[in-house]
């Protein structure tokens, strides 16, 4: 598909707000989309960290307040002391896994993974896992992010690494395993996007480090559109997606997911 650049930037970043933060995966997104539109992004990565670092400021900003709060009440004591205390140690100890095992597999996983047919059977594999997960998943016991608990909080942050794998999803990761462990969708989705604030930041500075012999920013413009989509697109997905989850559940995300796969499946299989 042959698009002027500053389109497909456009397109890129759209996309990467659309995906981040639900169930869908925005890496294999991605990596499908820029196979598909043959685009010749700027070298030493600036343009895939640049339009991340546009989605993680879309979330900093809406739950900034809830942040704000929560730091402030950390040194209080009481119950509103020990709630935030809570929130602050569960999204920790869920960052911690993921920090340390993709540090460790990084340079593997970026080699040996990032391609077109891993992401496509990774978004089938990850639609039937949601589809499942929703229909036979227990009720809910744990109704807000401060009382996941510190072995649940755990257990979802070994849920994150899954999501290496490109196509199998961060937000989707986090989700299905907050849901195993008896979270209820509300909180399981606003427990993955604040994770996603840690996560990503983490991410995109050791990918920054990893590849600053050859980071560039050539193309400026191309990034900042795709910065500036991906920030707003994520912002109003952001929002909209914690007011609706509660009714339509994840399923409708695990059956877009095996449609995308199964649809790039047969286009690989075509070349």
């Amino acid at each position: 598909m042959d698009l002027p650049p500053l389109v497909s930037a456009l397109l890129l970043g759209i996309v990467e707000g659309l995906t981040e933060f639900i169930p869908v995966s925005s890496t294999g997104h991605l990596i499908l989309l820029v196979d598909l539109l043959g685009f010749a992004a700027p070298p030493g990565k600036s343009f895939e960290i640049v339009i991340q670092l546009g989605a993680i400021l879309a979330v900093i900003l809406i739950y900034a307040r809830k942040l704000w709060g929560i730091a402030a009440r950390l040194p209080l004591g009481g119950a509103e002391g020990r709630m935030a205390r809570a929130y602050a140690a569960n999204v920790l100890l869920a960052f911690v896994p993921a920090m340390v095992i993709g540090a460790t597999l990084y340079d593997t996983i970026t080699k040996r993974l990032f391609d077109p047919w891993v992401v496509s059977v990774a978004l089938i594999a990850g639609g039937v896992a949601i589809i499942l997960i929703e229909r036979f998943r227990r009720i809910p016991r744990i109704e807000t992010v401060e009382r996941i608990g510190w072995g649940a909080a755990v257990l979802i942050g070994f849920g994150q690494v899954l999501a290496m794998v490109p196509g199998t999803s961060r937000s989707g990761a986090t989700i299905i395993t907050a849901l195993l462990v008896g979270v209820s969708r509300p909180a399981a989705a606003e427990f993955s996007f604040v994770l996603a604030i840690p996560t990503m930041l983490a991410a995109a500075v050791f990918s920054l480090y990893k590849n600053w012999s050859v980071l560039s920013f050539e193309g400026a413009t191309l990034i900042a559109t795709g910065f500036a989509s991906a920030f707003v697109v994520a912002f109003l997905v952001v929002r909209t997606v914690i007011a609706v989850i509660g009714r339509i559940g994840f399923a409708p995300f695990g059956w877009y997911r095996i449609a995308v796969g199964s649809l790039m499946l047969g286009v690989l299989s075509l070349r």
